[in-house]
C-alpha cells in the first residue's frame, strides 16, 4: 500500500478540533459538491508564501459548492509555533476562508498520506480523491507561477471533465513528525509522480 492516498480510494475519516470552538468529521461536510482537505501550519514559508493564492481559489469555488479544510498535523515540539493557540491567532488575524483543524496526535496525517505543507487533497461527491499534490507550482513565491494545479482540477471537475493532471509532487516543508529530526519522513513516503 502507498504512503499517500491512491486516485480513487475514499477520504479517511477524522474528529479533529478546530479554531472556530467545533469539532469536525468528514460527515460535516456531506453538504458540499467538493471538499478540498489540505495539510497546512502556521510557520511554513511555501504555506504562507501561497496563503493568498489558496484564499482566492477557495473564495472562487465556494459558491459552486467547494469547501475547504486545512489540517495543522505538525509537532509542536519540533515548531513551537504550530500550536493551537498559534493556530487561533493565525485565523483571527488572516481570516481565511476555510476551517482549520488540529491534528495533534497525527493521525490523520498519517491516514492521508501527508508528505508537506501544503499538500492538497481533492474530493468529489462520493469523496473519492480525484487530485492529490501541490496547489502551485512556485508556492514560496507566488509571483513565479505559471500553473496553479488545484484551480485545474477544481475547473475541470466541476465543468464534468476528468481531470488532466490527477497528481502532482506537493511543493513545501516535511510534516513536522512528532519525536523526530525536523526533516525525517517516514521509510515509505515518496514522491507521488
Amino acid at each position: 500500500m502507498a504512503f499517500t492516498l491512491e486516485i480513487g480510494e475514499r477520504a479517511p475519516d477524522f474528529s479533529l478540533p478546530a479554531t472556530d470552538g467545533r469539532r469536525y468529521t468528514l460527515a460535516d461536510f456531506d453538504g458540499s459538491a467538493l471538499l478540498v482537505v489540505f495539510f497546512t501550519c502556521n510557520h511554513c514559508p511555501y504555506v504562507t508564501g501561497s496563503d493568498e493564492v489558496t484564499r482566492a481559489t477557495a473564495e472562487k469555488y465556494r459558491e459552486r459548492g467547494v469547501t475547504f479544510i486545512g489540517i495543522n498535523s505538525n509537532s509542536e515540539q519540533t515548531h513551537p509555533t504550530d500550536d493551537f493557540d498559534h493556530m487561533v491567532e493565525r485565523m483571527r488575524v488572516n481570516r481565511f476562508p476555510w476551517i482549520y483543524a488540529r491534528d495533534r496526535s497525527q493521525e490523520t496525517a498519517r491516514a492521508y498520506g501527508a508528505l508537506r505543507t501544503p499538500h492538497f487533497y481533492v474530493f468529489d461527491r462520493e469523496r473519492r480523491l480525484v487530485y492529490t499534490g501541490r496547489g502551485v507550482d512556485s508556492p514560496r513565491d507566488t509571483s513565479k507561477s505559471t500553473v496553479n494545479d488545484l484551480d485545474r482540477a477544481l475547473s475541470e471537475l466541476l465543468a464534468g471533465k476528468p481531470i488532466s493532471v490527477p497528481k502532482t509532487n506537493p511543493i513545501g516543508c516535511n510534516v513536522k513528525w512528532e519525536g523526530r529530526d525536523a526533516h525525517w519522513m517516514p521509510p515509505e513516503a515518496c514522491d507521488l509522480v
